[in-house]
């Protein structure tokens, strides 16, 4: 089914691998993509590969920490498509370490793009939602449960689980309906990177545990795709009665 038939959606963190399993799922629906990131070098291939002709997909550059840049974006989404319908806030940054030893940049880090990068681009794109539309956030089981040596992304992913909540319930007069998911073990680079550090960079050890980091009870990795499928469903109106909800989507590992 086209549930976001002709739907213009703009995803932060275009180009990471959740991102363009995002895409490819808002695509599947009928959509329209709007990739934005900062890394515009490895954005515009993403783009390419996912609509050579550039009808359905387009990159952008911004800042999500950065208001302007937002506008910026935003409106270039607008003199794109003609429409604006939804945002998925899926930038995020993580820096891997003991919590007695995590330094004030790479909190401040952390902080700025995971939870006020959120929150910024989710007011610019609300300003434009003049219509109605949907918001998702991609937050994490960590912000759920934790995990060791992550103390600073799991904080930032809490943080971003409280926001959807306020968000929701200030906006739903807006018509704009805030959710957001929180993926597991999928098979990203980010995943690497926690592998890498967990085995001190040892490559054939972290491709062991690499592995070997996957739900118990799906017995195998995640795939972009199918955090972007949820994602999806989340943004058309056949989610207007879910609100201001974080759903777990790591393959059983959470419980709530």
């Amino acid at each position: 089914m086209k549930t976001l038939q002709d739907k213009v959606i703009a995803v932060t963190g275009g180009a990471g691998g959740i991102a363009r399993g995002i895409a490819e799922a808002i695509l599947e629906a009928g959509g329209k993509v709007a990739l934005l990131d900062l890394a515009g070098t490895k954005l515009a291939p993403v783009a390419q590969a996912l609509d050579a002709g550039g009808t359905n997909v387009i990159a952008i550059y911004a800042d999500v920490t950065d208001p302007t840049s937002l506008d910026g974006a935003f409106a270039a989404i607008a003199e794109k498509f003609g429409r604006f319908d939804g945002l998925v806030n899926n930038a995020g940054v993580i820096r891997m370490g003991p919590a007695e030893a995590a330094t004030p940049a790479n909190l401040d880090l952390e902080l700025a793009v995971n939870v006020k990068g959120v929150a910024l681009a989710s007011q610019a794109a609300a300003r434009r939602l003049v219509n109605g539309g949907a918001i998702v956030n991609i937050a994490s089981n960590a912000g759920k449960v934790g995990y060791r040596n992550m103390a600073g992304y799991n904080a930032s992913k809490a943080a971003v689980i409280s926001l959807t909540r306020s968000l929701s319930l200030e906006w739903a007069e807006k018509k704009i309906n805030v959710n957001a998911v929180c993926p597991g073990g999928v098979a990203t680079d980010m995943l690497r990177t926690v592998a890498d550090f967990i085995t001190g960079g040892d490559a054939s050890e972290s491709e062991k545990m690499l592995k070997n980091m996957v739900p118990h009870q799906l017995g195998r990795h995640i795939q972009p795709i199918e955090v972007g499928r949820v994602v999806a469903f989340l943004l058309s109106d056949a989610a207007q009665i879910i609100r201001g909800q974080s759903i777990s989507v790591d393959g059983g590992d959470t419980p709530y």
